[in-house]
């Protein structure tokens, strides 16, 4: 039986919401996190208190991650694209009769004044510019250069938090920019740089919302990448909903010890 008082929560991060989640005041003191974060971000903004990063090893490795460390429940907080690791959690959490919670955040939605063009995938993307030549804002990560390589009649400003590791075509320009971003600086650049089109995937962050915004005053086309398909787990969409999801597992917890 796994004792209340010292009940693991395991928070799979990645968003700005899970940090969140893990320095909330009010996270029940029945329980405790450990924080577990891929490693691709060189320099990660950690909660205070025990951390992990890298991978599991897989479904496997997960499984025997969760037996070896005693974890009670998982909250799966990642990035809504980063599939890989939903689909492991919800397996390794069945396979061991762990509960398992989704911390995600609502899509963005399409407002009056959008020209919105959605796509299933990165790959969809580049047909979706069309032929004719644009100067196009990315902002699809630095992992997700290699599909609009493809399509060198345009020209290219990536933006993203860190540099890029490969080295890029002529067409290719880098801005390195770490959110939230402000509407009147995201105005500013999307005119500066001469934008036509912004590629974005629909991550629904509000930190970095500002440049659909811009996109919209300015009459930008918008290629919108909508999410990937997850499992089918509980959810919730406020860190205030985590928290009451753990608070409940500790007192069904504490419950089952005193008996």
């Amino acid at each position: 039986m796994i004792e209340t008082e010292n009940m693991k929560i395991l928070i799979l991060g990645g968003t700005r919401e899970a940090r969140l989640l893990a320095e909330d005041p009010h996270f029940p003191q029945q329980a405790r996190f450990i924080f577990s974060l891929a490693g691709v971000t060189q320099a990660p903004d950690l909660p205070q208190g025990q951390t992990r990063l890298g991978g599991f090893g897989g479904v496997e490795g997960l499984i025997a991650y969760l037996e070896r460390e005693n974890i009670a429940a998982v909250i799966d907080a990642t990035h809504p694209f980063a599939a890989r690791i939903s689909h492991h959690a919800a397996t390794a959490c069945a396979a061991t009769c762990r509960p398992i919670l989704r911390l995600g955040r609502p899509a963005w939605q399409r407002q009056p004044g959008d020209h919105w063009v959605d796509v299933a995938s990165m790959d969809d993307a580049v047909p979706a510019l069309g032929v004719e030549p644009r100067r196009v804002l990315l902002t699809t990560g630095r992992q997700h250069v290699a599909p609009f390589i493809k399509a060198p009649q345009h020209y290219y400003f990536l933006r993203s938090i860190e540099p890029v590791s490969q080295d890029l075509p002529r067409f290719f320009e880098t801005i390195i920019a770490r959110p939230p971003f402000k509407l009147e600086d995201e105005l500013a650049l999307l005119t500066r740089l001469k934008i036509d089109v912004l590629v974005t995937k629909n991550s629904g962050a509000p930190a970095i919302a500002a440049k659909l915004d811009a996109a919209r005053r300015l009459g930008l086309r918008v290629i919108m990448i909508n999410r990937p398909l997850l499992p089918p787990i509980g959810e919730v969409s406020t860190v205030e909903g985590a928290i009451k999801w753990v608070a409940r597992l500790a007192s069904v917890h504490l419950e089952s010890r005193q008996m």
